[in-house]
């Protein structure tokens, strides 16, 4: 008896489980729908809001200032997702030796950029050249050093920062002796070897400039006008220093290649 009584129990025990179970799955089946049938409700709205805007946007007429917010709106979309499609083909210029003029406070300065030994640089700096990228920008940055003589000029925003949104790389055609003569045209970048932008200098007497992080790509020279930047040396940097901000503010009027 007492045998039967314990089989009795184990099987009612038996029994409670499994309807628990079966209660479980049926509450977990329950949640799944729900839960399937919120998301397809979410999922409907978000398609008719979609609808809804692009019918309004495309009957509504937009103005000057919309498209002007949805053009830089997509300009910066591309920009988080680092596209490079600003970036010219090196084939661009290979090849191709380039002359022009580089106009510094209504002076001009001759000058050639050599495809031959940097094609990147040159695909690129003509492209901006081609683009008036360089139109109103400023050299912001001159050295007076004994061993170093440049003015830098090209900054996106006039104070010598790096644009990230715009950088490429490699270095070429660096001299082993870390000798610039006078007249070169160079590309300036901010550390490593694919950081270029859209910065240049120019050596105004010959230089020495350390090669420790690989050089800096010389693309071109000046070919006349040296007296130009000659005479915005002399003036000196601002603050009596000899680096720095030019004492003579310098505006590139126009930045030609033909």
């Amino acid at each position: 008896m007492k045998v039967s009584n314990r089989t009795d129990r184990e099987a009612r025990r038996r029994a409670a489980r499994m309807e628990a179970r079966q209660a479980l799955a049926r509450n977990q089946g329950r949640r799944r729908l729900k839960d399937n049938v919120y998301a397809g409700i979410a999922g409907a709205l978000v398609l008719a809001l979609a609808v809804a805007l692009q019918v309004f946007w495309f009957s509504s007429s937009p103005t000057a200032e919309d498209l002007a917010l949805l053009e830089s709106q997509a300009k910066a979309g591309s920009s988080e997702t680092g596209s490079a499609s600003a970036i010219p083909d090196p084939s661009l210029a290979e090849g191709r030796i380039f002359s022009g003029a580089l106009s510094l406070n209504g002076a001009p300065v001759g000058i050639e950029l050599d495809g031959n030994v940097a094609p990147q640089a040159v695909a690129v700096f003509k492209s901006l050249s081609d683009e008036g990228f360089f139109d109103g920008k400023s050299c912001h940055r001159l050295t007076t050093g004994e061993s170093m003589g440049v003015l830098q000029c090209g900054s996106a925003d006039g104070t010598g920062a790096s644009d990230p949104d715009y950088q490429w790389g490699p270095v070429e055609n660096t001299p082993a002796d870390g000798v610039y003569p006078a007249g070169s045209i160079a590309v300036a970048r901010a550390g490593t070897t694919d950081s270029h932008g859209t910065q240049f200098f120019i050596v105004y007497k010959d230089s020495v400039i350390t090669q420790e992080t690989g050089g800096y790509t010389i693309m071109g020279k000046v070919t006349s006008g040296q007296d130009v930047l000659g005479s915005i040396a002399e003036a000196g940097v601002a603050g009596g220093v000899q680096d720095g901000k030019p004492l003579t503010p310098v505006t590139i009027d126009s930045f030609t290649l033909q």
